[in-house]
């Protein structure tokens, strides 16, 4: 997407409808600075605020994000460019939920694994002491709860990440 140029076609198109930045964000419930960011191309409007400038202007949201008034060939070619644009994204968006998901476990988890690790440390070196075996007990306990951990840490991202409906598929 032409940041710039859509920021661009923002301004003409408040232009044409005779608003100033101001009259527009307080249609929009938005900030004339944040209009301003918009036609500057810094930004892009949220969803909701895309839906709306459609509206108020009568033209298309993906009018809005090509720049430009669009004829009928035009405007199928325009609507997969922005299907694409819009899937790469998500795959991007997927991979930051992941990642935040990941961190939000290990943080929740942090007091339980840091206990569970001094026992097995414990239970390790209780063995050496004592020369009975233990730590191989502890040996199997560490390496036990490493794999608990991960299964319990990767179900929970999944279900965070993708949502609740994803269910893989058996074939």
């Amino acid at each position: 997407m032409d940041m710039i140029k859509i920021g661009k076609y923002l301004a003409e198109l408040r232009h044409g409808q005779g608003l100033t930045q101001e009259a527009l964000g307080e249609k929009l419930g938005v900030t004339n600075k944040t209009v301003s960011r918009w036609e500057n191309g810094n930004y892009l409007p949220t969803v909701d605020a895309l839906q709306q400038l459609s509206e108020l202007y009568g033209v298309t949201i993906n009018e809005i994000l090509s720049g430009q008034r669009l004829e009928e060939a035009e405007y199928k070619t325009a609507a997969e460019e922005r299907l694409k644009e819009t899937l790469e994204r998500s795959a991007f968006d997927l991979q930051d939920r992941i990642r935040f998901y990941k961190v939000k476990w290990d943080k929740e988890h942090l007091v339980t694994d840091i206990f569970l690790m001094l026992v097995i440390v414990g239970l390790i070196i209780a063995g050496f002491i004592l020369d009975n075996g233990v730590q191989y007990i502890g040996m199997i306990a560490a390496f036990a709860f490493s794999i608990y951990e991960h299964n319990g840490k990767m179900a929970y991202v999944e279900k965070r990440a993708f949502g609740e409906t994803h269910k893989p598929t058996k074939e």
